[in-house]
């Protein structure tokens, strides 16, 4: 009787402790909510066990229950930003989070580019430490974890802006939240979720991979290492899924290295990836990508094709490229220490096309069209309005050629946003090329002081032959 009695007792006991509302992570205090708009609270709870949750900008509660399988979610409304505010939730126990904030969430994702911090090599932050204190900025920095299903909570914890936590914050993604708090004037909530060396298929949900045959191949490919996930999905179902029911105002990307040697399903891999992260917050929210940096790889012209892919993707709606090839001062360093350049450009791409808040000088010059003009070759580009110019005295990078498929050094005339392409070695033109190699920097630049994207005009066949 008494193994009967104490059996069932801690029963009860498991019944009553399971009873209590719990949250996930991703919900505490001191984070940020999307401003204006409908979010989702979530957890779990007894089933049938009635919530009650207070919302103290307006001092309304609302009540939803747990279903059968102790899951509930509620939505609620956001008002504009402010705060800082306080979220009362009351069931059989109560949990109040504290020092909210009303603002504007990003994500930001990718690989080691984006997850560089003051510890691994980052120190120029040090300057900014000073001032964090002035920011209203919340930071919730993703633990790295694997699954193979996807889950439905994570670690980690929303945590106010000091110089202990930006020291192993993503420098890019500081100093990106910076710029918007600082144009916006609103609370920045940022969402660190980023693996060095990972390729983008383990942030791409499994199925979706296994089910696409270009996709499949290419991932075959990545080959296992003890530094970092290579499988499909496995990123995604442990550092994504659990917090697509927050709302959040748009993601940022930095990653490409490690597809290098898939370029040509990278531009569809990509699309994958954004279309399957926006199903799943049920939101067409905007995607800032950065353009991989010239570094001196082991095979020809892998990074021109993985850049040429990046460019692509543009074709997807909602999307935005940043040019870092100027902001790289060793070639043979493949994280360039300047950070805060690349946030900056990620900021001026969000503060003109979701914000609506720059008119121009905040997208690289991009190919728009070409012609052959007797022995002229003329480009024409788009984003490139007030002009270009060349930085020095000679053009650097960029090279043309004839049907032999023989590139030369080109000479380049500007005209308004075009450039006229010629070379005394080339009588008849086919083809022009700029910056595509590994390592190429070119010194063409919009006059509002942004790199031309890398371009080429044809579609021959590169040569991504091993370096001897």
């Amino acid at each position: 009787m008494k193994k009967h009695f104490s059996l069932a007792f801690l029963s009860l006991l498991a019944i009553s402790l399971h009873a209590n509302i719990r949250l996930p992570n991703i919900l505490g205090s001191n984070m940020v909510l999307q401003q204006k708009s409908t979010t989702k609270l979530w957890g779990w709870a007894a089933p049938d066990e009635k919530i009650k949750i207070t919302t103290s900008w307006n001092n309304k509660t609302i009540e939803t229950s747990a279903d059968g399988n102790a899951n509930w979610k509620t939505d609620i409304e956001t008002p504009q930003a402010g705060g800082p505010y306080t979220i009362t939730l009351q069931g059989q126990n109560k949990i109040i989070l504290n020092n909210i904030l009303i603002g504007e969430v990003w994500v930001c994702s990718g690989q080691s580019n984006m997850e560089r911090n003051y510890y691994t090599g980052i120190r120029s932050i040090k300057e900014e430490f000073e001032q964090l204190s002035k920011l209203n900025i919340r930071l919730f920095n993703m633990p790295k974890i694997t699954s193979k299903t996807p889950q439905d909570d994570c670690s980690g914890s929303w945590t106010t802006c000091d110089s202990n936590v930006v020291k192993a914050f993503s420098a890019v993604a500081y100093y990106f939240g910076k710029a918007l708090n600082k144009d916006l004037d609103v609370p920045i909530g940022l969402i660190a979720s980023s693996w060095g060396g990972t390729p983008a298929e383990v942030w791409t949900p499994e199925n979706l991979v296994e089910n696409n045959a270009l996709l499949k191949e290419a991932a075959q490919k990545n080959a296992p290492t003890p530094w970092w996930p290579v499988n499909a999905g496995f990123t995604y179902n442990a550092m994504i899924y659990p917090i697509v029911n927050y709302n959040i105002a748009g993601a940022i990307w930095y990653q490409g290295e490690s597809n290098r040697d898939t370029p040509s399903s990278y531009t569809e891999l990509m699309n994958t990836m954004i279309t399957a992260w926006r199903k799943a917050w049920n939101k067409d929210f905007p995607f800032y990508y950065v353009q991989i940096a010239p570094y001196k790889y082991n095979k020809h012209n892998v990074a021109a094709l993985v850049r040429e892919a990046q460019t692509r993707s543009l074709a997807t709606e909602k999307t935005g490229m940043v040019v870092i090839s100027d902001l790289v001062n060793d070639t043979l360093d493949i994280h360039p220490t300047n950070k805060k350049d690349v946030g900056l450009r990620l900021a001026n791409l969000a503060l003109g096309e979701t914000y609506g808040l720059k008119k121009d000088s905040y997208k690289s010059p991009l190919l728009k069209s070409f012609k052959v003009n007797g022995s002229d070759v003329v480009v024409d580009f788009d984003y490139a309005e007030t002009g270009l110019i060349i930085k020095g005295k000679m053009p650097k990078e960029i090279f043309i050629a004839g049907a032999d498929k023989i590139f030369y050094p080109a000479l380049v005339k500007i005209k308004g946003n075009t450039i006229i392409v010629s070379s005394k070695e080339v009588k008849i033109p086919v083809a022009v090329r700029y910056q595509f190699s590994n390592t190429g920097i070119g010194n063409i630049f919009g006059r509002t002081g942004l790199p031309v994207a890398p371009f080429r005009t044809d579609n021959w066949n590169v040569d991504t032959s091993k370096i001897k």
